[in-house]
């Protein structure tokens, strides 16, 4: 059993920036694949950024050359950097984890970015 918990989300101006952070119950190194998805109001869930145990990384078109994941295996935590953000980037962003072949979810944190 793992288990997941977002953090760091909040308000903020666009064209700000915001960190997101996972914390994991077990060692991220063990991890198929980590990463993060989002949900807006009336949306779908969408994929946004996801780290695999090569440390190779995959993002939406949307975040492209704004949002950075990154992985810190020594304090079981992911990290979703957001840059230049935009209204369209306000949502519930869900942390998920790949960890024997099993899917993992953490609770969810709200962004909100204002025009």
């Amino acid at each position: 059993q793992v288990e997941l918990v977002d953090s760091g989300g909040g308000l903020v101006q666009a064209g700000g920036s915001l960190r997101i952070a996972c914390g994991a119950s077990t060692s991220t190194f063990f991890f198929k694949h980590i990463g993060w998805f989002r949900q807006a109001p009336g949306k779908q869930r969408e994929l946004v950024a996801q780290i695999d145990s090569g440390g190779n990384t995959l993002y939406a078109n949307s975040v492209k050359g704004r949002f950075t994941i990154s992985r810190e295996n020594a304090v079981n935590a992911v990290y979703l950097r957001m840059n230049s953000l935009k209204p369209e980037d306000t949502a519930v962003y869900y942390c998920n984890a790949k960890y024997q072949d099993r899917d993992y979810w953490g609770q969810g944190t709200q962004v909100t970015v204002s025009s």
